[in-house]
């Protein structure tokens, strides 16, 4: 098969489209021929090993342990291993490939890759293969961090970074489970903020959402561009402030540990803040996340928008558009 390899950590410019062996499929797992992968964030972190303490985590010390980047993926299933029974050849499914944390290869930059059962949900009809691709990691983050969040409709939420992948579904969920939403962004992602159905928007190069007077039951702070004491000035006294964080691609994260620290500091703080204490909890696993994921999908509650699409020889390009281009919507490989 035609695959994306790795063979070290660097730039984009090192990837290579090689031909490879095809996956061996495990007795749980699912031989997938891909239709389409996404391209995002985490994929850049483990194709420039960046930041260092993701090689400790499982990516690789000196290399990639998985040759083949990305982790997202939609398309057809071919085979199944032997205690598979959600799931026959012919099904069209989307899904996450790599078990736990995404801070990994997870091989789907190829035009087959092997998945862990768990980790796929049937694909609804009303999406097509590039639109459900772009949707597992993004959303499985999303429902990590708002799953110990009870959003309650009429609720006032404000996502800050809400024309990125994570900000535009939380924006979406947040909707869907009737809150009133105000999405933060550059001025170029406004009208993409305001199709994905917020009610309200803020241009960050002119509004500074910490200095308003208005008070909100929910922030969801993807960049963390803003002291947590000011995010806090405008929350409800029983408000909830969630940090997702973004790295900007290595430009404001520690070299070594990358956001990890403001994490840690965050969870001290959030010993003795009750507004701190709507973290993510670790009890949602890869197959409930995938359904309700799909859920929303089938439901037309998510509606994920693509800025650019391109074939899988051009992969090193479109990770490089991601860092540098500034996308409107998400970047996804056609295979």
């Amino acid at each position: 098969m035609r695959a994306i390899v790795q063979d070290r950590y660097g730039s984009p410019g090192d990837l290579r489209l090689r031909e490879i062996e095809r996956p061996a499929v495990g007795d749980d797992e699912v031989l997938v021929r891909v239709r389409a992968a996404s391209v995002h964030p985490d994929v850049w972190h483990v194709v420039t090993g960046h930041p260092f303490v993701l090689r400790l985590m499982g990516s690789g010390l000196l290399r990639p342990g998985c040759p083949v980047p990305g982790t997202d993926l939609a398309g057809v299933v071919e085979a199944v291993g032997g205690n598979v029974t959600r799931f026959q050849p012919g099904d069209e499914v989307f899904g996450e490939s790599v078990r736990g944390h995404s801070w990994r290869n997870g091989g789907t930059f190829a035009e087959y890759a092997s998945v862990p059962a768990d980790g796929l949900a049937a694909k609804p009809a009303n999406v097509t293969f590039a639109q459900a691709a772009v949707v597992p990691t993004a959303g499985y983050i999303t429902l990590l961090n708002l799953s110990g969040v009870r959003v309650l409709p009429g609720a006032r939420v404000l996502v800050n970074g809400a024309g990125g992948g994570v900000g535009a579904l939380a924006v979406q969920i947040a909707k869907a489970d009737g809150a009133h939403v105000t999405g933060v962004e550059h001025t170029r992602k406004l009208e993409l903020v305001r199709a994905l159905g917020a009610d309200e928007v803020l241009d960050h190069t002119r509004d500074d959402f910490t200095r308003a007077d208005q008070r909100y039951d929910l922030i969801v702070d993807i960049p963390g561009n803003h002291p947590v004491a000011a995010c806090r000035r405008v929350l409800t006294p029983e408000g909830t402030y969630v940090l997702v964080g973004h790295d900007q691609f290595g430009r404001t994260g520690h070299g070594w540990l990358g956001s990890l620290p403001r994490f840690a500091k965050l969870a001290m703080l959030s010993l003795f803040v009750r507004q701190l204490r709507g973290r993510a909890s670790s009890g949602l696993g890869k197959r409930e996340a995938m359904n309700r994921l799909a859920a929303y999908l089938a439901a037309g509650q998510l509606t994920p928008v693509i800025d650019r699409a391109y074939p899988l020889g051009e992969a090193a390009e479109a990770i490089r558009h991601l860092a540098e281009g500034e996308p409107v919507g998400r970047i996804v490989l056609t295979i």
